[in-house]
């Protein structure tokens, strides 16, 4: 594997500061959403709790006899107030003012808090919060301690503005406060919950990776019942099955060298085995002649097992050189090679349309299709017939036969290579074989039927 050594990210560059960040940055928008209905209800209360001021000031005049009391006290009051000037008028009718010395004045802007919607609020909130310099405002509503009693009065926006901007600072200090708080509860609770158990995760995959056969201490034991320990002990079975696999492929892979070097002296000795045989059987002496065709037979089974373990030791099936295939025309090929077995009755049924095309490689199909063939023959089978259909973006081609089926033990291990054999004799690797060239070509064989009335091979090649 590659000696690169992988590092994982640091704290600036992991999940772990983006999740902080993201926490932070999420609680800062959602005080600043909440702003806005915060800032109006301060403004709201400033306001109402002037006119209640106001109120009290203005109810001095109903102590004196003729609603006049001392200019300076006046004075001392609209200045305890913030105001230029407090009007009052009651529902029996009675005015009362307060004035001072105030020169005639100039009202820039008028809030009437009986007649504003909470739109109305935040605009006049912010048109307060955008003014550079001071304006006088007439601000006019039902006093809070007399429903029945309107209060109007004359004061300096400025005051009004930098209690709302010192208001505004207040609830930035405090939205930084509780982002950073929550941020650091929510960043432990991901730290502890995701992060870990993540970064766990990741070394496990970048040292599977660079060693698959070292199996790491204490890998996926962790009891979580959630999502990420699943994951954790998924992973964990994934290593220990991907290993097997790289263990049985280094064997077959040791197996198949070790076959390719002696395919060819083998050979050599049965093709030698094969012609002192030949001479047998044209011996005179009959016990001789009885003989040899069974020892021919046994010849001609070794020579296919080493063909056949040879093949399948390889590495992978060939690559399939794809084209467009007469279906029917192949198939009567096929049955061509089969005319050995062709006997005492036996037929090759050949039900494909004569205009079907499939995009294979020949060489491979013929290859594919004749050893059901010949697999269901050598089974006891009377008749085979081929079909074809298409649906799905699939083209589906039927090998069925009136054999006496498979048996179960065969069916578990069908496709299994030295254990799928169905016959005595047989090495299990034809039909291995088939279904790797099947699969080489994007689509895959399979056993759709398995009864004692006979067996089903369904092919299926993607249509391009």
């Amino acid at each position: 594997m590659s000696g690169e050594e992988i590092k994982l990210p640091s704290f600036g560059r992991g999940l772990s500061a983006r999740v902080l960040l993201l926490t932070i940055l999420f609680v800062m928008v959602s005080e600043v959403l909440i702003y806005a209905p915060s800032i109006v209800r301060f403004r709201l209360d400033w306001l109402e709790e002037k006119l209640n001021m106001a109120h009290l000031a203005v109810l001095t005049l109903e102590a004196t006899p003729d609603y006049m009391i001392d200019p300076e006290l006046e004075v001392r009051l609209l200045s305890h107030v913030g105001a230029r000037l407090i009007a009052l008028r009651s529902a029996d009718g009675k005015n009362l003012m307060l004035r001072g010395s105030s020169p005639p004045m100039l009202v820039q802007a008028t809030i009437d808090l009986a007649d504003r919607g909470f739109l109305q609020l935040v605009e006049d909130g912010i048109d307060t919060l955008r003014q550079s310099r001071n304006r006088l405002l007439r601000v006019k509503g039902y006093s809070p301690r007399a429903a029945d009693v309107i209060v109007d009065m004359v004061i300096d926006e400025w005051a009004l503005r930098e209690a709302m901007v010192a208001y505004s600072w207040r609830i930035l200090g405090l939205s930084v406060v509780i982002s950073l708080i929550t941020a650091a509860l929510v960043f432990t609770a991901l730290q502890w919950l995701i992060i870990r158990p993540m970064r766990r995760l990741t070394r496990g995959m970048v040292a599977f990776r660079q060693d698959p056969e070292v199996v790491p201490p204490s890998f996926g034991t962790t009891r979580r019942g959630d999502e990420i320990g699943l994951a954790e002990r998924e992973f964990a079975e994934m290593q220990a099955k991907v290993r097997m696999a790289l263990i049985q492929k280094a064997r077959l892979a040791a197996l198949g060298t070790a076959v390719t070097k002696i395919n060819h002296d083998l050979r050599g000795i049965l093709a030698t085995a094969r012609l002192v045989t030949d001479r047998l059987a044209e011996s005179d002496n009959p016990e001789v002649k009885r003989a040899a065709p069974a020892l021919v037979r046994s010849l001609d089974r070794a020579v296919e097992l080493c063909s056949d373990t040879l093949n399948f030791t390889r590495e992978g099936p060939p690559r399939p050189t794809l084209a467009s295939v007469p279906l029917h025309e192949l198939v009567d090929e096929v049955g061509e090679s089969l005319a050995s077995l062709l006997t005492a009755g036996k037929n090759w049924s050949n039900d494909v349309p004569a205009d079907a095309l499939v995009k294979a490689d020949r060489g491979q199909l013929f290859r594919v299709l004749r050893n059901l063939g010949e697999n269901a023959f050598q089974a006891g089978a009377e008749n085979i017939s081929i079909g074809y259909r298409m649906g799905g973006g699939f083209v589906e081609i039927d090998c069925k036969d009136d054999g006496p089926g498979l048996p179960l033990k065969a069916r578990e291990n069908l496709f299994v290579p030295f254990k799928g054999s169905a016959r005595a004799g047989g090495t299990g690797l034809g039909l291995a074989i088939a279904r790797e060239l099947m699969r080489a070509h994007g689509g895959d064989l399979r056993l759709q039927q398995a009864e004692t009335t006979g067996a089903l091979f369904v092919l299926t090649l993607p249509i391009r």
